[in-house]
C-alpha cells in the first residue's frame, strides 16, 4: 500500500504502536500480521496526515475516499477488505479506551469482487471424455461411469442431484430417471423438483449400466442394511448409494485416462452443459429451467463465456480482426463489463 509523504504526528504513530502492542500481546496475532497490521495502519495514518487530520479525527467520508484511491490504483477486492478489517479493528479498539466517539470504519465495505468465470471445457473435450472407454476398468465399473459422465454432461446435473437419483420412482425417492419418457425428474437445491430431458447418448448408456447393476455380490446384503441407499441408481462395489466424493474422485481419472489436459470435476460438466448450450441456442431462459436457477442473473454468467468463445473465433477468422502491429494481440473485453 502506498503511503504519504507527510509525516504522521507523533501522537498518532504512538496510537500505532500501542495498538499493534495490543494485538501482539493480549490478541496473541502472528508475528506477520502484525506486520501487516503496520504496514496498513502507517498507511492510514500517512493518508490522515496528508489531508492534514490526526487518527482520531478520521470520518467515514475519508475512509471512502482512500478505499477508492486503493482500488483505483488496482488493488484487488479481497485485499481493500482486508485493509479495512485492520482499521475497523484499529478504530474499534479505540473506542474501547474511550478515544473516539464512532467508528469511521464500521460500515465501509470493499468494492464486490468480479464474479470468477466458471470453467467450463471444448466441446471436442466433453465429447471426447464422453466418448472416452477405459480399457483398465471392469465392465460394471465402465458402464456405471460411462453413464455418469452422459448424464453430468447431457443434463447438467449438479453431483448431489445425480447421487440423489433412484433407480426408479417410489415413496420417499427423491430423483429417478424414466427411460421409456427419456427424461430425469431431479430434487435441486431449496428442495424443488424439475424435470430435464435425458439425451439418446445417455438413455443407450443407462440401459447399459441398468443391465448390468445388479450383478454387484453385495447388492442383496446391502438391501437388507439400508433398502433406501440399495435402491439408488448408481451404487460402489458395495452395494449402497454411489458417493459424491467417489463421482469426484472417478472423473477425475476417467478425465486424465482421456487425455484431457486438466482434470475434470462434476461441476465443470454442469457449466459444460450450460455453455455448449448457450453456444447452439442462444436460448437463455431454457437454460435457467434446465440447470433449476432461481434466478436469471445466475444463469447470465455463461454468457460470458459464450461471448468468449465468439470473440476467440472471431480473433481466428476475421481479417479485419488483426492489430495493425502483428505483435500485438487484440484486447476483448467483457459486454458484461463498463
Amino acid at each position: 500500500m502506498a503511503i504519504s509523504t507527510e509525516a504522521p504526528p507523533a501522537a498518532d504513530l504512538a496510537l500505532v504502536e500501542r495498538y499493534l502492542e495490543h494485538v501482539r500481546v493480549e490478541r496473541r496475532l502472528s508475528e506477520r500480521t502484525v506486520e501487516l497490521y503496520a504496514i496498513h495502519l502507517n498507511a492510514l495514518a500517512g493518508h490522515a496526515a496528508a489531508a492534514g487530520l490526526g487518527l482520531l479525527q478520521v470520518q467515514t467520508a475519508h475512509v471512502r475516499r482512500w478505499m477508492a484511491q486503493l482500488h483505483g490504483a488496482g488493488r484487488q477486492s479481497r485485499g481493500i477488505a482486508l485493509v479495512l478489517s485492520c482499521w475497523r479493528s484499529f478504530y474499534r479498539w479505540l473506542g474501547n479506551e474511550r478515544l473516539v466517539g464512532a467508528n469511521p470504519v464500521q460500515d465501509v465495505r470493499a468494492p464486490k469482487a468480479a464474479r470468477p468465470l466458471p470453467k467450463a471445457l471444448a466441446v471436442d473435450d466433453a465429447v471426447r471424455l464422453a466418448e472416452h472407454h477405459d480399457v483398465d476398468a471392469g465392465p460394471w465399473e465402465e458402464a456405471r461411469d460411462r453413464a455418469i459422465v452422459e448424464l453430468l454432461y447431457g443434463c447438467g446435473l449438479r453431483v448431489s442431484e445425480l447421487t440423489g437419483l433412484d433407480r426408479r420412482a417410489g415413496p420417499g425417492a427423491r430423483g429417478w430417471i424414466d427411460i421409456d419418457a427419456a427424461d430425469a425428474n431431479v430434487l435441486g437445491k431449496g428442495s424443488k423438483r424439475r424435470v430435464v430431458p435425458v439425451g439418446a447418448k445417455a438413455i443407450e448408456a443407462l440401459r447399459d449400466w441398468l443391465a448390468v447393476r445388479d450383478d454387484c455380490p453385495a447388492l442383496e446384503a446391502a438391501r437388507l442394511r439400508d433398502p433406501a441407499s440399495a435402491a439408488a441408481l448408481f451404487i460402489g462395489r458395495n452395494g449402497t448409494r454411489f458417493s459424491q466424493h467417489s463421482v469426484w474422485k472417478q472423473l477425475r481419472e476417467r478425465s486424465l485416462k482421456a487425455g484431457l489436459s486438466t482434470p475434470v470435476h462434476p461441476h465443470m460438466l454442469r457449466h459444460s452443459f450450460a455453455s455448449h448450450l448457450l453456444q447452439s441456442s442462444s436460448d437463455l431462459r431454457a437454460v435457467q429451467e434446465l440447470l433449476g436457477h432461481a434466478s436469471i442473473s445466475t444463469t447470465q454468467v455463461y454468457t460470458r463465456l459464450d461471448f468468449q468463445h465468439l470473440a476467440k473465433a472471431y480473433d481466428a477468422a476475421h481479417p479485419r480482426a488483426r492489430a495493425r502491429d502483428e505483435d500485438e494481440a487484440p484486447r476483448r473485453k467483457d459486454p458484461d463489463k463498463p
